[in-house]
């Protein structure tokens, strides 16, 4: 004669070892991957109206031609040079002109290149700030800055800063320098805005 309670245990535990080995061996199973697409879509133009400069990082890909795609400076001579192409002229040009142009060049050797061109460093597009403030040195200027706007990107003024006489060099287009001077009082007056002028790409302003 069958011991019923012993037998209803048996098959209770018989029942939990099963469900448990089930589980572990749906855990284990490695999930299935997704089929990986062999479609690489070409990189996006870039349609930026920052217009290059010589020192310039340029980032140019050709699309499914890693020996044309690299890094390149802007020569002091405004020029690049890559493979197939030779010296292109790339300053005074928008990224996207000079993706234009590339991808015309390259058409001779190849159908339908897809170029793109990004700035990687805006080495170009810079002024300096030097003297009595608390972080001195050379920054980028990628939208419009004024001088208290470069007085508060560097820290402000050390102790001993002269702020009255201040002043800005800049180098005009044919080689020459002028001397701007700047009163820290009369553009933080009411009647000094014009005072606050607003810096050039190779500006420097000089706080003694």
């Amino acid at each position: 004669m069958i011991d019923v309670p012993k037998f209803a245990l048996l098959a209770f535990t018989l029942a939990i070892t099963t469900a448990v080995v089930a589980q572990n061996v749906s855990t284990s199973a490695p999930a299935e991957k997704p089929a990986e697409s062999k479609t690489v879509a070409p990189p996006a133009p870039s349609d930026s109206q920052y217009i290059i400069g010589k020192e310039d990082i340029l980032s140019v890909q050709v699309w499914r031609e890693p020996e044309l795609s690299r890094l390149v400076a802007v020569r002091p001579d405004g020029n690049i040079s890559l493979p197939l192409v030779g010296e292109v002229a790339a300053s005074g040009k928008t990224p996207l002109e000079l993706q234009r142009k590339l991808t015309e060049l390259l058409d001779k050797y190849m159908t339908a290149p897809g170029v793109s061109v990004i700035v990687q460093d805006t080495r170009s597009q810079r002024f300096s700030i030097i003297g009595q403030v608390m972080r001195p040195g050379t920054y980028p200027l990628s939208k419009p800055m004024t001088v208290l706007d470069a007085l508060a990107l560097a820290g402000g003024f050390r102790d001993f800063a002269k702020g009255e006489k201040m002043f800005i060099l800049r180098i005009n287009a044919d080689g020459s320098r002028l001397k701007i001077p700047v009163s820290y009082k009369r553009i933080v007056s009411v009647k000094g805005t014009d005072q606050n002028v607003e810096l050039q790409v190779r500006d420097t302003l000089v706080i003694p």
